[in-house]
């Protein structure tokens, strides 16, 4: 019996599966790549990205009236193609006939990643850690916060169905919605593609920080030439021509090189004594020694 109003005939659950994957096997004859959503069991999604995207959807009064349907579609494999990239998720979706899905999701705006990423700073020090929501909970929490973190808000989805019902958030789309939950299981990065944004960038701020730290830490530990004429008691003083004397260069460039081995020393390394010079070789020559000049005769 037919429901009018362009509605078709009632299908049960099992007949949908059957549909859905006769339609599955007709797609894949012609060549066309297909992702389907597989859900075992009740449980939608299991990993940190998966929960958080699904309850990032339940938080909100505009979709709740529709979301039901779309978890009971999700589960029985209606969801026969999924496919997510930056700023859209396209969908087949099976019921009584095979619709078209279509959602717009907004790039998160460049002002709220780099205030995410200026929070996170210096906390994430592995992708896979992040990727697995394995991360403190202030951090996943603060990327998770609702307004300002990475999920969308419904300002900035738009949803589409080629279904007769004239509700944006059909069952189909709430579905389609759910089924990028579970497909954020296996492959997390693809919020963050879908979002524009590139999570190792929470990674970089992290190791700028630490590359800053570094070299402020090399800065702090050398010492200039007053350093070290105050460590060693020198007269590093230049001469009337403008150069230095012999004498202090001398007296510079010893020092320096004592306090280079008083420190590799106390790191636990023993420093290998300076080389000396090698004497040059002096065969066939004599070395005339000056007489004084012969005093005058009185």
């Amino acid at each position: 019996m037919g429901y009018g109003f362009g509605w078709g005939n009632y299908v049960s659950a099992a007949e949908k599966r059957r549909k859905a994957q006769k339609k599955v096997a007709e797609l894949k004859k012609q060549g066309r790549p297909i992702e389907p959503v597989h859900i075992e069991g009740r449980t939608i999604a299991r990993s940190f990205w998966g929960k958080s995207w699904c309850d990032n959807l339940e938080r909100y009064s505009d979709f709740e009236s529709r979301l039901p349907r779309g978890r009971s579609y999700v589960r029985n494999g209606s969801v026969v193609d999924l496919k997510i990239t930056r700023g859209e998720i396209a969908a087949l979706v099976s019921g009584s006939r095979l619709y078209k899905v279509r959602i717009a999701i907004s790039p998160v705006v460049a002002a709220r990643w780099k205030a995410i990423c200026g929070d996170c700073a210096g906390t994430v020090d592995s992708l896979v850690e992040l990727l697995q929501g394995r991360l403190a909970k202030g951090v996943m929490d603060r990327v998770c916060r609702e307004g300002d973190g990475l999920f969308p808000a419904p300002k900035e989805i738009q949803l589409s169905c080629s279904c007769p019902d004239w509700a944006d958030m059909c069952k189909h789309v709430a579905a389609t919605l759910y089924g990028v939950g579970a497909r954020l299981d296996d492959e997390p990065r693809l919020l963050f593609a879908l979002r524009g944004v590139d999570e190792g960038e929470l990674l970089a701020g992290s190791r700028q920080d630490l590359a800053r730290s570094t070299a402020a830490s090399r800065t702090a530990k050398v010492l200039g030439d007053d350093d070290v004429a105050a460590l060693f008691g020198l007269e590093m003083v230049e001469d009337a021509g403008g150069g230095i004397p012999a004498a202090d260069t001398a007296k510079r460039s010893r020092a320096k090189k004592t306090l280079k081995r008083s420190a590799v020393a106390k790191a636990g390394k023993a420093a290998p004594p300076p080389a000396r010079p090698k004497a040059k070789a002096t065969a066939g020559k004599k070395r005339v020694r000056p007489t004084a000049a012969p005093s005058a005769r009185r």
